[in-house]
């Protein structure tokens, strides 16, 4: 029998008002028009992709001054109503037909312009899928492939585009390659660990310094099975990107709009105002989900028992995109999966409270956006018969969460700034 869900502690509700200052600061209503462009002579087009596409369309068409049009393209779920930019969806985080589509639309909606035509280039995290076009002699059942298996093995945003740059035919600078010789301004939302603009989405709009060489030392590191051509094409550099030096990306601009950092700065400051004193880790920390989790219990335990490297009460926060190395069957993604090991390596210490979720309200097959927990979280499991450590080792933290009544739930956000996660430490 389920047992009745207990009210949530204000500090889970302080937490999660610290989550939607995070969220607020990557609006793309708010963020997005300080740096349109100048209308040009010639006619302007909108292309995007990406969780935030939608939101950045809508924010340009409210601000625009004169003709516009043009497409982009969101997840299942991520829409809204636009007037004269063309929305479609394609399939996220594995591509499939809806996607590959999706890249020819974008391809045609820029092919034929002219030096005084501009290209507005709406990125953000999630392209990559949303967009995939397949280089020549390469089947989208290959790089269906190729990206689940990376996405099982646990391999970074960084090293996932590095590869998916190097075999598609709208990536790591095509699509603007196929809009020259007009001029390309991208705008774009980081959720890449640094902010590498050449990272976000795989860089449909910018040119590519990475190689194919460097996308094959990644398939190999993680033990990727790859068709003898396949690999022949990329240790030969047949499948390359355009690079830096190329004079048909003279002229252009970009623009990372929104990041982490700023929802980490949103939430330390919305903390401060409430008499917390708030520190931030770092915007950028990577890895294994259980090996963060751990980090962040040692770090959060060495603040209440010590008062190092900060004193308590207090709030600790950061960004950053953790990686799973499914081995499981279950149901969850890496905040719940953190938060899960999170709570297994605090053992329920008293005046510790956390949570951590996407910033796009999506984690995983979690269908929820990442998990919250407290110190009375094992206590709870125990009493719906739930077992932690089981879960984390099916990798069913989603339905762990789901159990306790410890999802965060918020539905697409219509933004993506990558994982956003704090941490309440109460003095002893």
């Amino acid at each position: 029998m389920r047992h009745p869900a207990p009210p949530r502690p204000q500090q889970v509700e302080f937490l999660l008002d610290l989550y939607r200052h995070a969220l607020a600061a990557a609006d793309p209503m708010k963020v997005l028009p300080p740096h349109l462009p100048e209308p040009p002579r010639g006619r302007t087009v909108v292309v995007g992709m990406g969780k935030a596409a939608a939101a950045m369309a809508r924010a340009v068409e409210q601000h625009w001054r004169g003709p516009l049009g043009g497409v982009v393209v969101v997840p299942p779920g991520a829409s809204l109503p636009l007037e004269r930019i063309e929305l479609i969806e394609g399939r996220h985080p594995v591509p499939d037909e809806r996607s590959v589509a999706a890249g020819q639309r974008l391809m045609r909606a820029v092919t034929g312009l002219g030096p005084d035509d501009l290209v507005i280039a709406l990125i953000s995290g999630g392209g990559s899928a949303l967009c995939a076009l397949p280089a020549q002699g390469i089947s989208l059942a290959q790089k269906q492939a190729i990206t689940q298996a990376l996405l099982l093995r646990g391999a970074t945003i960084a090293e996932m585009n590095t590869v998916r740059k190097h075999l598609s035919a709208i990536k790591g600078g095509r699509l603007a390659m196929q809009a020259w010789p007009a001029r390309v301004v991208s705008l774009l939302i980081s959720d890449i660990p640094g902010d590498d603009p050449a990272l976000i989405a795989s860089a449909p709009t910018l040119a590519d310094a990475s190689s194919c060489a460097d996308a094959l030392r990644v398939l190999d590191r993680y033990a990727i099975e790859l068709s003898a051509p396949l690999r022949s094409a990329l240790a030969a550099g047949a499948l390359e990107s355009p690079k830096p030096q190329d004079p048909r990306f003279a002229g252009h601009l970009h623009a990372v709009i929104a990041c982490a950092q700023d929802g980490l700065d949103a939430a330390a400051e919305a903390a401060r105002r409430q008499g917390w004193k708030a520190h931030v880790l770092s915007d950028s920390m990577e890895g294994e989900a259980r090996e963060l989790a751990m980090a962040h219990a040692a770090i959060a335990t060495q603040v209440q028992r010590r008062g190092q490297p900060f004193e308590a009460p207090c709030v600790l926060l950061s960004a950053g995109e953790a990686t799973v190395t499914v081995n499981g069957q279950g149901r969850g993604g890496r905040n719940t999966e953190f938060a899960l090991a999170l709570a297994i390596a605090l053992g329920g210490r008293s005046g510790i409270h956390a949570l951590s979720a996407g910033t796009d309200g999506l984690d995983g097959n979690s269908g929820a956006a990442g998990a919250w927990i407290s110190p009375a979280t094992l206590q709870r499991a125990r009493a719906c018969a739930r077992t932690p450590q089981e879960a984390l080792l099916d990798n069913d933290s989603g339905s762990f969460f789901e159990a306790v009544d410890g999802l965060v739930s918020t539905g697409p956000t219509l933004t993506n700034i990558n994982d956003f996660r704090a941490v309440i430490v109460e003095a002893a």
